[in-house]
């Protein structure tokens, strides 16, 4: 994603998992090192943030009950006075599960962050971005900043993950294989086709002709599986129409 001075910021995802989005904005993502991703971009101070935050905030309607929260990075980079506007906003409008994403580095503070919304009977559901399940591949290459390669470790922590796929060497064993071992062990998973963006990784176009071909038409229709094969799927990060 590059900088998007005006993003949608505010979507209803009616099918799978219905849910409202939200796409925030916090101080940017606390490894930055990702080599594929550009996404802290979408930062600002906390005041600033604060103000816009709560202005989007303001469009949830707890139509189903269900609220996702992303913000360009982690949950944990949201300054309090937003995320005190989030638990007003989930007991306003009756919201009973809230997703939002969280870096593996930042791990030890979800514990104290469910209890936090769960003493207003809020169920957090926290996705992380694994990218694949071949370790070596996601940090020699990615840069991801996993210091785990057991699947198993990275679920004890998170409940749903995000897989990037279409990138050059993945083949379509490899990429199944990482979405069964998702499936395996997290609750959800989030499958997401790279896009061009101002980062020196691109999309293979042959891999994304196979992923299209061969794994897409297997799990389209999953439940528990989300397909992006544009980041702005899920409503948000678009630029707005100016003539709305």
């Amino acid at each position: 994603m590059q900088e998007n001075v005006n993003p949608v910021r505010y979507a209803v995802i009616a099918e799978k998992n219905k849910r409202e989005i939200v796409l925030l904005r916090g101080t940017g993502c606390i490894w930055r090192r990702c080599r594929f991703c550009d996404y802290h971009l979408d930062s600002g101070s906390p005041a600033e943030n604060y103000r816009m935050n709560r202005a989007v905030l303001g469009q949830v309607t707890g139509a189903y009950g269900i609220l996702e929260v992303i913000n360009s990075g982690s949950f944990p980079e949201l300054d309090e006075d937003t995320v005190a506007e989030i638990t007003h906003v989930c007991s306003a409008q009756h919201i009973r599960t809230l997703h939002v994403e969280c870096h593996w580095l930042q791990r030890a503070q979800l514990p104290a962050l469910r209890a936090r919304f769960g003493a207003i009977g809020v169920t957090l559901q926290v996705k992380t971005g694994v990218e694949t399940f071949d370790a070596l591949f996601r940090e020699r290459y990615l840069d991801k900043g996993i210091d785990t390669d057991d699947p198993a470790e990275i679920a004890r922590w998170f409940d749903e993950c995000c897989l990037l796929q279409g990138l050059p060497g993945q083949t379509a064993h490899s990429m199944c294989k990482d979405i069964e071992t998702g499936l395996a062990h997290f609750n959800r998973v989030c499958v997401n086709l790279m896009q061009e963006n101002s980062t020196p990784v691109r999309p293979d176009p042959a891999v994304t002709g196979i992923f299209l071909r061969d794994v897409y038409p297997q799990y389209r229709d999953d439940p528990r599986v989300d397909i992006l094969l544009s980041n702005t799927d899920f409503g948000v990060g678009g630029e707005k129409n100016h003539a709305e």
